[in-house]
């Protein structure tokens, strides 16, 4: 557990304290013990980390995409060795459990697999233009220096989503973690520098998110902006990028529907709504927010929804027995909370769950997983994203019904339902407005799959060929023979 002692920023290969020597504690949200802490950089070190960064990128993009691949794959190696490490760094500071922690140190170094296939195949294509004698070359170029910031709901596997593909690419990398969990960041550039990535290639700030976010904004230099997080934030980095057309990449927020219909297979149906809803205690960009469920079946799976969660255990997540950690903070704890009293005092019926769970030495920030059948439009949870353990039920009484329920929000990241009907299936996942959509299937991400959303969810797409692309620049060469 060195990595949690004291982190450090890392500025062109330096490992390094803020100028003014202020830090900032991490601390574990089970218990509020201190877990570590971080420097507390601003713009002084932020404009450093960018000019490291825009010195590095010439002799990065200038180096084979196989010779980038080695280092790649190497960094993917090494996030496997440490994997016990760092799922422990990760638990301590976010509170998910250790298992789920693990499941997220494999998918982050995934990331690095599949970047290091793709960056030797993106050569361009040579194309026949209608004049004789012509020809047109079109090459990607990387775009840069790209930008990072990353939420603290998944604090390794957001970072390497899009330093993976950045980095394949040719692209230089200024990253800025949630200042809640930048201790996986650290742990994350650490191993970085161990696969021999040269200085300046990866550059590590952490501090409070406003002097960082408006350095990286104002600088340039800064050709692409990279962010997970919150809808309002990204409206703000949006405004940012504009000034010098920085290319912005924005997955933002989700509000997951996950429809249920009457020819289902109810077993599989609640066993994906379990694990859809209460991995990382709800604390997901894609976790199901409101289950639509078909009227004739309704009542057998809010009942068997309900045993499933009986099943689910709260705790601090180095315990073995935990399903369910803490949630991050406070904030997060008043609005579920704010969220199941508006629900119950709009006509809600509370069918499990419904407050907090005192755990004896623990924080105050354990929330009993929740199921409330009636949910329906008057409610706050009908047209905000919960980020918690709470699962509410509507039904519907036709297809038609279902999807215009799915439709009725302005997000569109992550959809879900559950159908045997193959002509449904079909039917069904091209009519529903989201970016993702799991047709029998409750856990879609993987590294290879152009994972993001659409409306107010935003806009780029991280994964496979596509997230290389959000790094790239295409340019085309005509000449003449």
């Amino acid at each position: 557990m060195s990595d949690s002692i004291h982190g450090h920023a890392m500025i062109d290969g330096v490992w390094c304290d803020a100028d003014s020597g202020a830090t900032i504690d991490v601390l574990d949200p089970a218990d509020d013990r201190r877990v570590g802490s971080v420097p507390a950089c601003g713009p002084e070190e932020t404009a450093r980390a960018i000019e490291a960064a825009s010195r590095a990128f010439e002799p990065w993009a200038s180096r084979s995409a196989r010779d980038r691949a080695t280092i790649l794959r190497r960094l993917a190696e090494l996030l496997r060795r440490d994997v016990e490490d760092l799922a422990l760094i990760m638990t301590r500071e976010q509170g998910k459990p250790l298992a789920e922690a693990r499941g997220e140190v494999e998918y982050a170094a995934s990331f690095f697999d599949v970047a290091a296939e793709i960056a030797p195949h993106r050569s361009g294509a040579i194309v026949p233009a209608a004049a004789p004698g012509r020809r047109i070359l079109v090459t990607h170029e990387p775009v840069g220096v790209a930008a990072i910031v990353t939420p603290w709901n998944f604090p390794l596997a957001m970072i390497t989503r899009k330093a993976a593909p950045a980095l394949a690419a040719g692209c230089t990398l200024v990253v800025k973690p949630d200042e809640r969990t930048p201790l996986s960041a650290v742990a994350f550039a650490r191993r970085a520098e161990e696969a021999g990535m040269p200085p300046g290639t990866v550059n590590l700030v952490t501090g409070a998110p406003g002097p960082i976010g408006e350095t990286m904004l104002a600088d340039a230099r800064v050709r692409a902006i990279s962010f997970t997080g919150s809808t309002e934030v990204g409206r703000m980095l949006m405004r940012g990028a504009s000034v010098h057309l920085a290319r912005p990449s924005l997955e933002l927020g989700g509000h997951a529907p996950f429809l249920v219909f009457e020819d289902a297979d109810l077993d599989a149906a609640v066993a994906a709504a379990v694990a859809c809803k209460f991995r990382n205690a709800g604390q997901t960009c894609i976790c199901a927010n409101r289950f639509l469920v078909a009227d004739s079946i309704a009542d057998r799976f809010i009942e068997r929804f309900a045993s499933g969660m009986s099943l689910l255990r709260s705790g601090r997540g180095t315990d073995p027995s935990t399903s369910i950690g803490p949630l991050i903070d406070d904030d997060a704890v008043a609005k579920v909370e704010r969220h199941v009293t508006d629900a119950l005092a709009c006509g809600g019926r509370l069918v499990f769950g419904g407050g907090r769970i005192a755990i004896d030495g623990l924080a105050d920030r354990f929330f009993a997983p929740t199921l409330i059948d009636g949910l329906d439009a008057s409610m706050a949870m009908w047209r905000e994203e919960t980020f918690g353990p709470v699962a509410a039920v509507r039904r519907f009484a036709d297809e038609e019904e279902a999807i215009a329920m799915a439709n009725d929000t302005e997000y569109g990241l992550a959809a879900y339902f559950f159908t045997t009907d193959a002509s449904r299936l079909l039917r069904v996942a091209e009519r529903l407005r989201y970016g993702i959509v799991g047709a029998n299937d409750a856990v879609p991400s993987c590294a290879e799959a152009p994972f993001g959303g659409v409306k107010h969810s935003g806009f780029g797409r991280e994964g496979g060929p596509w997230g290389f692309e959000e790094f790239t620049n295409l340019k085309y060469v005509s000449w003449r023979s």
